[in-house]
């Protein structure tokens, strides 16, 4: 089968993106709105959503700055970004031997950036420990005038000092979540913990909103487990849903984003339907859409 590198309809009509003098050259900064990725369960398509919501926000206008926080990394390969060409990570962020805006490692996506992890940040929580300001680290660096309109931070797949730093930086947190058994029991224990972060140390954290992924019409089970999640959380939960889609898991292999991949398949118009309820959701928070706060 041929593969389909399709590109937004926005991108220039080569379908390819535009070379790097073409690019509209970004001066204006001010604090964006930062927006969480997080589950503390891992393979429930946390990093999948935050590199495609990410896609989808930037073919719509917005300037995205994707900050990869996992130690393994599957945002900034999934971006196309080669682990030997990273000299500086997220490990710099959190021990502020760099800004975000000099980190920042453009992609192949028109309008957006990633601050890629590395290896040293598996080590990154160990040095934490003993640091001072520990919880404030990323909220230090994230929060200050920068040259994009969000920033999504792609979390680890727990509950560590660095899944807290980044629920401490941020304005509120999308929560991916598989349809299956055991969904609502592990929704539950990260809503516990967003609670303790927002009396502790966030006082205005908030969850975004929920989105389902991995959906199986085919399967009863995810039928039911959509229901449940849609009954206790009501219209915290997205519209949308993410199917299971072959075309979505093939596509970091090719160092893309599903969207750009193959536009056409289930998996990436999910996707740029959650991006459309997600920028729905914020102009209904900041009152126009803008997503970027006075600095």
């Amino acid at each position: 089968m041929t593969q389909q590198h399709q590109y937004p309809s926005r991108y220039p009509a080569t379908g390819k993106p535009p070379r790097m003098e073409e690019k509209q050259t970004i001066t204006t900064a001010r604090v964006p709105r930062i927006l969480a990725i997080a589950n503390q369960k891992g393979g429930v398509g946390k990093t999948t959503t935050a590199v495609n919501l990410a896609t989808a926000m930037c073919a719509v206008g917005k300037r995205v700055l994707l900050v990869d926080l996992d130690a393994q990394g599957n945002a900034t390969t999934g971006l196309g970004i080669k682990r030997a060409d990273i000299r500086r990570s997220t490990y710099d962020l959190l021990f502020g031997e760099a800004n975000a805006r000099d980190i920042a490692v453009e992609t192949k996506v028109p309008g957006l950036h990633v601050v890629p992890s590395s290896i040293h940040l598996s080590g990154a929580e160990i040095e934490l420990v003993g640091a001072e300001n520990r919880e404030y680290r990323l909220r230090d660096s994230l929060r200050v005038p920068l040259p994009y309109d969000y920033i999504l931070i792609d979390c680890p797949p727990s509950l560590n000092l660095l899944t807290l730093n980044a629920m401490v930086a941020t304005d509120s947190i999308v929560v991916p979540l598989q349809c299956e058994f055991f969904a609502l029991e592990g929704l539950s224990h990260l809503v516990k913990t967003i609670e303790r972060v927002k009396k502790s140390y966030n006082p205005k954290l908030e969850i975004h909103g929920v989105v389902l992924t991995m959906f199986d019409q085919r399967n009863n089970l995810s039928g039911m487990v959509a229901s449940d999640v849609r009954k206790h959380f009501g219209d915290k939960v997205y519209e949308t849903v993410i199917p299971r889609n072959v075309r979505v898991s093939e596509a970091p292999s090719f160092g893309l984003p599903a969207i750009v991949y193959d536009m056409r398949c289930p998996g990436a118009q999910a996707y740029i339907h959650l991006a459309r309820e997600v920028l729905k959701r914020e102009r209904a928070i900041s009152g126009d859409g803008s997503g970027i706060q006075a600095a």
